[in-house]
């Protein structure tokens, strides 16, 4: 029983030291990474620089005056990338003494070389005032919110568009309730309502009973 007991211990022992030992390995892998992005040429802090960890879903970026901190591992490497800039990398050494990583990032401004426009004049005054006038100037929102919202084109979507799940219910319900209002006696017939009348006839004026191909 001694000697089971001896054991147990033994192996906790190790147990435990590797896990201490795994954890001060992390502990000390872990380095502060921070410094200023300047421009190459005038020496200037470079605003909204991105910062990011290769292969990690991790980074920042920097201030107005282009100073940046961020928490990295040894032996990560570090890119910088700018829309106006050529993009850097930063690699930390694995045999780095301690936990914090200054730099001075100096970044050199990167060319974009967009095609050519050239500007042609019409080449008469009658060509330009046929092209004027015939140039069909797109609508802005309201317009076409307004021709959406037009009587013909509301009742074409009334017929085209299914109703949804809450109409559906809603009909069904006044239906259940129009039968148990009018249980044990006929309902009214609307031959005999004049608004019935008045809504037919402008649906016979506007159409709505024509065959349609």
């Amino acid at each position: 029983m001694k000697k089971i007991l001896f054991v147990i211990f033994v192996f906790v022992c190790l147990v435990s030291k590797k896990a201490h030992a795994q954890f001060e390995t992390v502990k000390d892998s872990v380095v502060q990474l921070y410094g200023i992005v300047m421009t190459a040429d005038s020496l200037v802090g470079v605003p909204a620089v991105s910062i990011m960890v290769r292969g990690q879903n991790r980074g920042t970026i920097t201030n107005n005056q282009g100073v940046f901190s961020i928490v990295v591992l040894k032996g990560d490497v570090v890119e910088f990338t700018h829309v106006s800039y050529k993009p850097k990398l930063v690699s930390i050494p694995l045999n780095l003494e301690g936990n914090q990583y200054s730099v001075v990032q100096l970044m050199v401004q990167d060319t974009v070389y967009l095609p050519a426009t050239i500007i042609k004049a019409r080449p008469s005054r009658q060509q330009f005032e046929r092209d004027f006038v015939k140039l069909k100037v797109p609508d802005d929102d309201i317009e076409v919110a307004r021709q959406n919202n037009t009587a013909a084109k509301r009742r074409v979507l009334m017929q085209s568009t299914p109703g949804d799940a809450g109409e559906a219910t809603s009909l069904q319900f006044r239906n259940i309730a129009n039968k148990a209002t009018y249980q044990g006696q006929l309902p009214p017939q609307n031959i005999f309502n004049p608004a019935a009348w008045a809504e037919f006839i402008k649906a016979w004026k506007r159409g709505d009973y024509k065959r349609k191909n």
